[in-house]
């Protein structure tokens, strides 16, 4: 494991457990603080320096209304005052969407130009999505911390290049008895698995990327088609007389199972599973399909046909060296619950459902 790799997990897991962690892109240097995790004791042990400000991603600031502000226009780290009012629980207010509806009247805000910490806001920020945080941090440039990293440690992180298969053994199923689990690993990542069911070294496999969903897969939840869709398509590929099913640790199109349920949670309140994202502070999809082609390569497969309903997938393999001979459609487990759900997916992602 190299030492950029340890560097970034290191400070992961720094931030996972409230400390403070110093970004520097060799220029310029922040130190964080995840909000979500911080308390007065905390804070005021940050701030002994100085006054926070925040940081935010533009998706998150968007819906705090700083989208026409000069400072934030373009920007994908927005940095926010921190004007005397703006206490812990107003920051924590605007950190959780899911708190919005309970405090309603938070702002005004004012921008600040990120300037010459934009690299390193920018890192610090997809720092906190690879810890399953919120992104959302208190920020002072230019104080040290104990935990130290570089941006481009961060910016390389978990690249899919760096992919290992590390264990693979025969795994009976009900489907086809004649199965084989693959494990494969990411430095400083989560395990990603395929199961090779029965004989898949012909034409253009069958394959299936499904993305772990907790609720759906182990839990029968009603909300999501997640579930019934990974047992249909162990079906069909069982029946197809071989292929490859990949399972991959992207809960919540990426953005991690806490995270997940605090979209759940917005659901609740009348947010689309797409809007719900984007006012956590998310991408609509943090997915990187290069992983899912990485592993296929590693197979040894280089032309599949893809069980999907979701053209993103078939563009993101093919971007990345796969050619997809066919897509076919995965029909299961629509109801009452999941009906606005997979109306979102057809309507605002391009779902071919």
């Amino acid at each position: 494991m190299t030492s950029a790799v340890q560097s970034a997990e290191r400070a992961i897991d720094a931030l996972r457990r409230g400390h403070p962690v110093q970004v520097t892109d060799g220029v310029v240097s922040i130190t964080v603080l995840a909000i979500e995790l911080a308390d007065s004791e905390s804070l005021a042990a940050f701030e002994s320096g100085g006054r926070a400000n925040i940081l935010l991603t533009d998706k998150r600031a968007a819906f705090l209304g700083l989208g026409n502000q000069l400072a934030a226009a373009g920007m994908q780290a927005v940095l926010i005052e921190r004007t005397p009012w703006l206490d812990l629980d107003t920051a924590r207010a605007v950190a959780d969407p899911v708190l919005d509806l309970a405090t309603p009247m938070k702002g005004p805000f004012r921008s600040l130009p990120p300037g010459r910490i934009e690299r390193a806001g920018r890192a610090a920020l997809n720092l906190a999505k690879h810890a399953g945080l919120l992104p959302a941090l208190f920020v002072i440039e230019d104080s040290a911390a104990a935990d130290v990293v570089a941006a481009a440690d961060i910016e390389h992180f978990a690249e899919t290049g760096a992919l290992k298969l590390v264990s693979r053994a025969r795994l009976p199923i009900k489907v086809h008895e004649k199965t084989e689990i693959v494990a494969f690993r990411l430095p400083g990542g989560p395990e990603h698995l395929a199961l090779l069911i029965g004989d898949p070294y012909g034409t253009a496999p069958l394959v299936r990327l499904h993305s772990s969903c907790l609720t759906g897969d182990l839990l029968g939840s009603l909300k999501c088609d997640c579930g019934d869709q990974l047992h249909t398509a162990l079906h069909a590929i069982a029946e197809s007389g071989g292929g490859i099913l990949l399972y991959l640790q992207q809960e919540g199109r990426g953005i991690g199972l806490i995270n997940k349920l605090r979209a759940y949670a917005l659901q609740d309140q009348g947010f689309d599973t797409v809007d719900a994202n984007l006012r956590l502070g998310f991408e609509i999809d943090e997915r990187e399909f290069a992983l899912a082609a990485n592993m296929l390569k590693a197979l040894g497969f280089g032309t599949i046909r893809l069980l999907t309903n979701n053209p993103a997938k078939v563009a993101g393999l093919e971007t990345e060296g796969i050619t997809v001979a066919e897509r076919l459609p995965l029909k299961a487990g629509e109801g009452a619950h999941n009906e606005a759900y997979l109306r979102t997916k057809r309507d605002r992602t391009g779902h071919m459902l």
